[in-house]
């Protein structure tokens, strides 16, 4: 350290310190200079009311370096995390050791998504009129009907064997479109209401981007009550907020909610006379007009740009017919809104839909052009937007999305007046922040990469395997296996496969079936229960796509193989990507080096992070695209790496897993 850190900078050092509180209280804490400069950094930030960027490798310990600043500033702040997992991982583990061990009184608070809580309206009106289609489905109601109560928090996280993308979590949480607010006959035990009021009393909030940005978006999630009075903000996993931002600022209109609106309005009818009669009819036409679209759009490819995508497809009188629905159920609720507060919100939900499906259609309609949105809040109004659907097998969605998001950023964070600090292991490509500050908006900030504190050359190998066909190729897929299965029979299994489609996924699983190793692939089961599995199992192989590239924290000898296939370009399909890199192009750009090439760097980064997590950990990362040492970009991959020694010999491989004393 220089000696001219601040005062809370100091304390942070010295709280980070040998013979500080962490390092008595906590098990196996021992001091990390690395730690202690990033810790110093943010704590300069937090004084100063600075915006920091802070690429920290794995190992570093960031996650203690901003935590402990934040508890000893006693500044409001926010503590926003990727995912809700991570979150509760930060709340329930991480966070109560550090505080415990510095010894301060603050207030913490964990606060999600109104869809992440238990509404006590939903659950009887669901009891009243059940939807469930399988036996199973009725057991799992009875579980979540037996724990609301004796839930403290309502929070569906505490149900564990309750899914992620369960049938039944729309039917018992509530949205912002179907919250009845303080006309709820619940409002007073609301499990949403109570998580924001130990929120506001809160000194230290724990939330995830998904929160985050729709408050700044201004999608009413309840928060925007506590984002004015937070004096610091904790970006962690920073590099996933430019892609969320881009869908929060824009808005969607799905298959789902439509469906849930006509089955709402009908319930709703049930508890006032006559309602039922005037309401039937239009709620099934609804319904009936969401499922002929999706007939309709059958044809089409699974995502497009709205006004390319319909060449050859006439969905416009489906669309006709379900914009004449919605507004038909809209007039007929229209003089029912003031028997039931439930029908009141069933309105205003119509409207609002309706608006949303006239926006899309304003440039969805076939041969029109992206423009710019006049009816967008007025930091948004100068970006150009792409209006986009996707299917799912029995859904769709139609979205628009703006494709720059930096505006609403910057203007959010600048009126905040406080400090913030964007951090994770992957932000920075070639050493420079460039790519992601413009997409964040920020000019002038205060930069710092810590690497990971890892001996690389005793504890890595990355291998180049030679004479692979150029990945366009129809043979590159068996190429890859083959290069693949000798290292795999060197380390005994204990492997992560990274594929860049799930063709090549489902080519290597039939292909590694009849191998000597356990197989787990991506799709046989729910995420962590794979991950379980692969744990245990010692020396299985995992077979993932993109969506695993993040998540996967496998520490010790079970995971001693990352194998990457193809470097991670963007797919071609996606509508917002392409119309992105067609906005670059237009403005003197060049895609492929200002936009493809850090994004894919970046993705990089994170697959090869999923090798060395700890200081004991030794593996092989696998890297088989030729095009790394063919191209010329192929060095701005390389040197964004960590320093890993490289060979292009498999006898390397062996030797290294031959030495390797958990073989």
């Amino acid at each position: 350290m220089t000696g001219t850190e601040s005062r809370l900078a100091r304390a942070t050092i010295e709280a980070l310190g040998e013979q500080a509180a962490l390092a008595g209280a906590l098990p196996g804490f021992r001091p990390r200079p690395a730690q202690q400069r990033l810790a110093a950094a943010v704590a300069e930030a937090f004084e100063q009311r600075a915006v920091l960027l802070a690429e920290a490798g794995t190992g570093t310990g960031k996650t203690f370096a901003y935590l402990v600043p934040a508890l000893l500033s006693g500044l409001k702040t926010i503590v926003s995390t990727g995912t809700r997992a991570l979150q509760d991982q930060l709340y329930q583990r991480d966070l109560p050791r550090v505080r415990q061990a510095l010894g301060v009184g603050l207030k913490t608070a964990l606060l999600k998504g109104r869809a992440n809580y238990l509404c006590r309206y939903r659950l009887e009106q669901a009891k009243g009129e059940p939807r469930f289609t399988t036996r199973e489905q009725v057991g799992q109601f009875q579980r979540v009907v037996a724990w609301s109560g004796r839930t403290r928090s309502g929070d569906m996280a505490e149900l564990e064997s309750l899914a992620e993308d369960s049938p039944l979590l729309p039917l018992v949480t509530s949205t912002a479109d179907n919250c009845l607010g303080t006309e709820c006959p619940f409002w007073s035990e609301c499990f949403v209401v109570q998580a924001r009021q130990r929120a506001q009393a809160a000194d230290l909030v724990v939330v995830n981007h998904h929160l985050l940005l729709a408050d700044l978006a201004l999608k009413q999630e309840g928060f925007g009550e506590i984002l004015p009075g937070a004096q610091a903000f904790v970006v962690d996993e920073a590099h996933q907020l430019p892609e969320l931002a881009a869908q929060f600022f824009g808005e969607g209109l799905g298959a789902r909610p439509l469906v849930e609106l006509a089955r709402d309005a009908i319930a709703e009818a049930k508890g006032v006379p006559g309602a039922l009669a005037a309401l039937q009819a239009p709620a099934q036409a609804l319904e009936q007009a969401t499922r002929a679209l999706r007939a309709a759009m059958d044809s089409l490819p699974q995502r497009g740009t709205a006004w390319r995508a319909r060449d050859g497809v006439d969905v416009e009188p489906a669309l006709d017919t379900l914009e004449d629905a919605l507004q038909g159920l809209h007039a007929a609720l229209a003089p029912l809104r003031e028997a039931a507060p439930g029908l009141e919100a069933c309105h205003a939900r119509a409207q609002e839909q309706l608006g949303r499906l006239r926006r899309w259609l304003g440039n969805g309609r076939a041969g029109s052009e992206p423009t710019f949105d006049a009816d967008a809040s007025p930091s948004m109004q100068d970006s150009p937007e792409v209006h986009w659907y996707e299917l799912t097998p029995r859904g769709f969605r139609l979205q628009r999305t703006p494709l720059d998001v930096s505006a609403p950023l910057r203007a959010h964070r600048e009126q905040s007046h406080a400090a913030w600090v964007f951090t994770s292991a992957t932000l920075a490509v070639a050493g420079r922040f460039d790519h992601l500050a413009q997409r964040l908006g920020v000019e002038g900030a205060r930069e710092l990469i810590q690497p990971s504190p890892f001996d690389w050359p005793r504890q890595a190998l990355c291998y180049l395997p030679p004479s692979l066909p150029e990945p366009a190729m129809r043979d590159y897929g068996q190429a890859v296996l083959a290069a693949v299965r000798p290292v795999l029979e060197a380390s005994g299994g204990r492997a992560f496969l990274l594929f860049a489609s799930h063709r090549a996924l489902r080519e290597a699983a039939a292909a590694l079936a009849d191998g000597p190793w356990p197989l787990f692939v991506q799709g046989s089961a729910p995420r962590h229960v794979l991950l379980q599995q692969f744990r245990e199992s010692g020396n299985g192989v995992l077979l993932g796509t993109a969506s695993f590239r993040e998540g996967v924290d496998v520490a010790g000898e079970a995971l001693s193989v990352v194998v990457i296939d193809k470097l991670p370009f963007a797919a071609p399909d996606d509508p917002v990507f392409e119309a992105r890199l067609e906005a670059i192009r237009r403005a003197g750009g060049t895609p492929f080096h200002d936009e493809q090439i850090p994004q894919a760097v970046i993705a990089l980064k994170q697959g090869a992070g999923r090798l060395i997590r700890s200081e004991t950990d030794r593996g092989v990362l696998v890297l088989c695209d030729p095009r790394l040492l063919g191209k010329s970009y192929g060095r701005i991959f390389l040197d964004s790496l960590p320093p890993l020694p490289r060979t292009r010999a498999l006898a390397d491989v062996q030797a290294f897993f031959a030495d390797n004393p958990g073989r």
